[in-house]
């Protein structure tokens, strides 16, 4: 997400008429020249452990202005309450600074990243089986649904998924290593282990609602019908 300055309507950092110093600056800094809206994201964060949320943790993100939380739940509604509670004190607490966010995945159009809402998932197989063969397999589920896939993954989203600025095309479905410019990462940690871990889906958009994202992610993996034997 971006957040906003509700006087200018620009990202936090961004000088009237004209722009920052080029992304790249900003990604997990520290210091005040290229670091702006910490108090708000921290506070975000303490309010969300109170809450009982399983807030995970926060980062600076690459364009200016830009910040991501990271929730972890188990289960698809699970998952989805803690996102929207998330975002609905993210939103309150913008009142009390004069902000707002922006869950538009391409606010800020030419050389800037897009805001995303990376889903990590995994089940028993995917902990369990120690197989490329089956990942492979879960992944290549995802490729003959994409258009299902991006219908509930966000309004925009066209706009951000270009094959830029660490995204795959939404016309085009792919999967890969560590690879920030496909449609599925598999994490490096995940083939460290043995291939037994979890996967990304870097496609569904920051605005995007996260029930219905879980939803369609967990229908496709199912369908990929994988038995393993004991």
């Amino acid at each position: 997400y971006f957040i906003m300055d509700s006087h200018t309507q620009l990202p936090l950092g961004f000088p009237i008429g004209g722009y920052p110093g080029p992304q790249g600056l900003y990604y997990c800094s520290v210091g005040g020249r290229n670091t702006h809206g910490r108090e708000l994201v921290e506070r975000h964060a303490d309010y969300c452990l109170q809450a009982g949320l399983n807030f995970e943790g926060i980062n600076q993100e690459v364009a200016c202005g830009q910040w991501e939380f990271q929730i972890f739940a188990k289960g698809a509604k699970n998952a989805g309450d803690q996102v929207w509670v998330a975002r609905y004190l993210l939103d309150r607490l913008t009142e009390d600074y004069g902000y707002y966010i922006e869950y538009h995945p391409k606010p800020v159009k030419g050389d800037w990243n897009g805001s995303g809402m990376h889903a990590n998932f995994s089940n028993n197989l995917l902990r369990t089986c120690g197989s490329r063969e089956i990942y492979e397999k879960v992944c290549e589920a995802f490729r003959p649904v994409t258009r299902e896939h991006i219908e509930v993954y966000g309004e925009f989203n066209d706009e951000r998924l270009t094959g830029l600025h660490e995204t795959q095309s939404i016309h085009e479905f792919s999967f890969g290593i560590s690879d920030r410019g496909a449609s599925i990462r598999i994490p490096i940690l995940t083939v460290e282990k043995g291939w037994k871990g979890w996967l990304e889906d870097r496609r569904p958009a920051s605005n995007a609602d996260p029930y219905k994202v879980a939803a369609r992610i967990i229908k496709t993996v199912q369908s990929a019908n994988i038995q393993v034997e004991a």
